[in-house]
């Protein structure tokens, strides 16, 4: 399970320090792909294989599956720790996550969130705004 926020710096070559809380779901290989929200998503092998699954086996024949299937499914990298616990992040997710020197690594239960930082900062600030109204709709979810 992943959880907590983390601060780290992305070095030159494209490498992030994962939380050594992380690290041991991480040892059987990892998945990095696009998320939501400008930011990436990064997800344990079996984690990924079980979402992959998901995506792919949506309904081909809707324009909005086909859009989301791309996105997350050809955006995909996997990867693995080094030594150090730090994963390469490609360029073009650097790219599409806006990610520069700075970044925030989060923990959401089943996957980790990459950030730049400056744009966690910001998505926080909204969302903790709205975080009433946010949980009145989790609510009617039967939340």
């Amino acid at each position: 399970m992943f959880i907590g926020e983390y601060h780290h710096t992305i070095d030159e070559k494209g490498r992030v320090a994962v939380p050594v809380k992380f690290r041991k779901e991480l040892v059987s290989g990892a998945v990095v792909t696009k998320g939501l929200d400008a930011c990436l998503f990064l997800y344990p092998m079996k984690e990924w294989e079980t979402q992959a699954v998901r995506i792919a086996e949506l309904p081909i024949t809707r324009s909005d599956n086909r859009a989301f299937n791309r996105h997350m499914l050809s955006g995909a990298m996997d990867m693995e720790m080094d030594k150090q616990g730090r994963v390469v992040i490609p360029d073009y997710l650097r790219k599409f996550g806006g990610i520069n020197k700075k970044v925030v690594v989060t923990g959401l239960y089943n996957r980790i969130e990459i950030w730049d930082a400056e744009k966690w900062e910001q998505y926080k600030q909204t969302t903790e705004a709205e975080s009433n109204a946010i949980a009145e709709r989790m609510g009617e979810l039967g939340i």
